[in-house]
């Protein structure tokens, strides 16, 4: 199946979202809360487009509308843009610390008038870290709050006995919200301590001995009497298969 894309012409797979689409062929839609190990989530609103389907035009997020027949696409109209701008604003007044906010601030040229009441926060609540920590069979932290409090933690913000402290929440998050100190052979993340374990191979610290032993218990570590970072295990398969010599 066909569809055009902004005057492109994109070869597509039945059911596959306009995002996916677009990305395949090169055409850049911006997003925040999307990640490609999960399904869309439509929360961040900016990869909205417009959509004609048999001369109906519409509004859809990108990433959440899957391709069942042929449609034309626009990625960027006077309306998207200044669509674009407000959910900017509106996300900077939700996250003002954040960096990459920021950024898309001064690029959509917003007013001043949206900046925040706390200067500190990050967190978009895009809920990215929510599903990184429920895939890792955590689920260690989700969102707490209503309304413009709404923010990703653990239950009463306490050290949550679940918790792997793999950092797979922060490694995820687009704008940095969620602390992680390291230092001293320790990880430090939601208010909890954990000791990090040494890759054998480079000597970095790489793993907490929570999250070694769960992937250990569920069958997928290979050699659980080998402590060898990712890194070094691409290495060692790289070197196995002859792609260095």
């Amino acid at each position: 199946m066909k569809i055009l894309i902004d005057d492109l012409e994109v070869e597509v797979t039945h059911g596959e979202t306009i995002l996916t689409s677009a990305r395949k062929a090169g055409i850049h839609i911006p997003t925040l809360c999307y990640h490609e190990a999960f399904e869309g989530q439509g929360r961040c609103r900016l990869c909205l487009v417009e959509v004609d389907c048999r001369g109906v035009k519409q509004v859809v997020t990108s990433c959440t509308y899957p391709v069942t027949e042929e449609i034309t696409v626009r990625t960027s109209t006077p309306g998207i843009e200044k669509m674009r701008k407000n959910i900017v604003m509106l996300l900077y007044k939700q996250a003002s610390a954040s960096t990459i906010l920021h950024d898309m601030y001064l690029e959509y040229g917003c007013s001043e008038n949206s900046l925040s009441d706390n200067p500190e926060e990050k967190c978009m609540v895009c809920n990215l870290c929510v599903l990184a920590c429920e895939e890792m069979g955590s689920s260690a932290i989700s969102l707490i709050m209503r309304g413009t409090e709404k923010r990703a933690a653990t239950p009463y913000d306490e050290a949550s006995e679940v918790c792997l402290g793999c950092g797979a929440c922060a490694a995820i998050c687009p704008t940095q919200a969620i602390e992680v100190i390291e230092r001293d052979g320790y990880r430090i993340i939601w208010n909890k301590k954990f000791t990090l374990l040494k890759c054998q191979h480079c000597g970095r610290s790489f793993a907490t001995e929570e999250q070694l032993a769960y992937i250990d218990s569920k069958g997928k570590y290979a050699d659980p009497d080998s402590l060898i970072c990712l890194n070094c295990r691409r290495k060692m398969t790289a070197e196995k298969i002859g792609i260095f010599t």
